[in-house]
């Protein structure tokens, strides 16, 4: 028997869903039942995606076309999303990674660049979708960011940062407006099979002069689970966090890293 997620008729706006976790879990969710939005900065992936996911799910998938490392971008995406729907319950705060690099290697420009894309965006999002979210009776707040967050990985210092500020502030909504109904949590990708996970496999070969395949054996031998993980399998701890069966898991930063965080909070 499966579980019945409630997820139904319900509204989500799924930042950076053109590929990789983003499209994931806009694909669960569609399949549960929920109508999506999905932005992007590429007019042709985007559009290509949500014809794909629709036909995938039968489901009503808007696309956007909206950069998300900008305030107009964050509050047009939430904006046409409702206008669309007429509600909005979920919000999957999502956005791209920044270039990867020794930690003394990067301009003032590049760290503002990151921060926009990694961290403001995740806070204009969240403060464009607020006053709907409030109104849904299952207000469901979701930030993908990455279990750097936690435990930071050389050559992503400024992801590190960002995502870590990211937890602080899905944290810091999660205790001052908990009593609203919106849940508030991040979810800490590990190695995951995407485009993303590629390119920083390809730049770990160049800066250590092994192969790609090398690269990623030493990644896999370091994670419990002794494997990457699949995106599908990401998606779905996402959609779950999205329903209505998780109304009270609140301020939570989970690892779905098949174990390779080492921390104990």
């Amino acid at each position: 028997m499966n579980m019945d997620l409630h997820l139904n008729g319900r509204v989500a706006a799924v930042a950076a869903a053109s590929k990789g976790l983003g499209r994931a879990v806009a694909i669960e969710l569609a399949r549960e039942g929920t109508q999506v939005a999905i932005c992007s900065r590429d007019e042709a992936r985007i559009k290509a995606a949500a014809r794909e996911i629709q036909g995938m799910t039968g489901q009503d998938v808007l696309a956007v076309v909206a950069d998300v490392s900008t305030a107009a971008g964050c509050t047009d995406f939430i904006a046409q999303t409702r206008a669309r729907f007429g509600r909005l319950d979920i919000l999957v705060a999502n956005a791209g990674g920044p270039p990867s690099g020794p930690a003394d290697s990067f301009s003032d420009a590049q760290w503002l660049d990151a921060l926009n894309l990694n961290l403001l965006s995740t806070v204009r999002l969240v403060y464009a979708a607020l006053p709907y979210l409030k109104e849904s009776g299952q207000g469901r707040v979701i930030a993908i960011t990455s279990m750097s967050a936690k435990q930071p990985l050389d050559g992503l210092v400024m992801g590190n940062v960002a995502r870590s500020g990211v937890l602080a502030f899905v944290k810091t909504l999660a205790n001052e407006l908990g009593s609203t109904g919106v849940t508030f949590n991040s979810v800490l990708p590990g190695w995951t099979h995407t485009g993303r996970v590629d390119e920083l496999l390809n730049a770990q070969s160049k800066q250590r002069q092994v192969s790609v395949a090398e690269a990623a054996a030493a990644i896999t031998n370091s994670i419990p689970a002794r494997r990457m993980g699949s995106v599908e399998e990401f998606a779905a701890t996402v959609a779950f966090l999205a329903s209505e069966r998780a109304g009270y898991l609140n301020g939570v930063a989970l690892a779905i890293d098949g174990g390779r965080s080492q921390s104990l909070y």
